[in-house]
């Protein structure tokens, strides 16, 4: 995929990650994009080397999963290292 679309798919994933997951996290629409490219990728590795379906490569059902749920992992590890103690 292009970078374009990378983006855009982030920001979807990213989006629909926070909407699961909301929190005190700070940041806002960039930090969602950032972190939802960054789960799309997470979604994919865990897609590829743990499930054995595949990766991240286009506007699918299962895509779409993946990278939500990469987001939310990587949404979850943002709010632990942003947290106050």
């Amino acid at each position: 995929m292009g970078i374009l679309t990378w983006i855009v798919f982030g920001l979807i994933a990213g989006a629909i990650a926070k909407m699961i997951m909301p929190g005190t996290q700070g940041g806002g629409w960039l930090i969602t994009i950032i972190l939802g490219i960054i789960g799309a990728f997470v979604g994919g590795l865990i897609g590829t080397y743990l499930l054995g379906w595949g990766d991240v490569n286009g506007f699918n059902f299962r895509s779409m999963l993946l990278a939500i749920g990469g987001a939310l992992v990587v949404l979850w590890v943002y709010g632990m290292a942003s947290r106050k103690s």
